[in-house]
């Protein structure tokens, strides 16, 4: 019996945001390359994000590629952005096939030309879909994106479209890379560490957290359905007593 059967659909998180982490130490442990470990990393994306699909689940976020990542070996770089474009270019028919839409987060223009313009022909071409919304950050830091934002609300202000007494929560929001998305209810992380790593650090303030020793290339369905199980088990109380929750149902 699948855990599946188990899920109850009517409390689905409505957004799923994951650090894929563990592809280069699943390599070595294979006595690998640290880009073998991220060309089968691509193979749990592809099942994660059909697994996502098939529940109905109406975001998954998935974190590829951080601005601190720039700093890695450059082969290991370079590798991953030749895999970045190949995978999307084979990906976009199946991605309309199954009715998903692709949108992309992140100082994107800090990768290659032709990256950017395979990226840019994937989300016009998948911009037409009502499924899922697949959201990849890449080349994304939360630091970033929050001192983005500032920039922008300051020169705002400046030239006098917004005032200072208008800026709040929410309006703070619109100026995030994710404002047309909800935050996330559920954040994954695979392979063992216990820390979200700059990751939506804004939007994440009440979602709930799941951490799993499984390495990305060995995390499947299966496991997705174990963390949204772990999570349907939870009482979200958003700051409010267990009571008060118990009585507004």
């Amino acid at each position: 019996m699948s855990k599946k059967d188990a899920i109850i659909i009517s409390k689905l998180p409505e957004h799923i945001a994951i650090i894929m982490d563990g592809n280069g130490r699943w390599a070595q442990e294979q006595g690998q390359d640290r880009l073998f470990g991220h060309l089968h990393g691509v193979e749990s994306v592809r099942n994660i994000v059909e697994g996502a699909a098939e529940l109905g689940i109406h975001y998954l976020t998935l974190y590829a590629f951080s601005t601190e990542n720039w700093d890695r070996p450059q082969y290991e770089v370079i590798g991953l952005m030749e895999l970045l474009v190949d995978t999307i270019k084979k990906e976009v028919p199946s991605l309309n096939k199954n009715n998903i839409r692709l949108h992309v987060i992140g100082a994107t223009d800090m990768m290659p030309a032709h990256a950017q313009s395979e990226l840019q022909i994937a989300i016009a071409d998948t911009a037409q879909n009502t499924g899922l919304n697949l959201i990849m950050a890449l080349s994304y830091s939360s630091r970033w994106e929050i001192v983005e934002a500032a920039k922008k609300i300051a020169a705002d202000t400046l030239s006098g479209n917004i005032q200072l007494d208008q800026i709040n929560q929410d309006l703070f929001s619109q100026y995030l890379s994710t404002a047309k998305f909800p935050d996330p209810e559920l954040m994954i992380r695979t392979s063992g560490e216990h820390r979200i790593s700059n990751f939506l650090l804004y939007q994440s303030a009440y979602t709930e957290l799941y951490f799993t020793s499984t390495r990305w290339p060995d995390f499947r369905k299966e496991n997705l359905y174990e963390a949204i199980l772990d999570f349907q088990s939870r009482e979200r109380r958003f700051g409010k007593t267990g009571a008060q929750i118990q009585e507004n149902k």
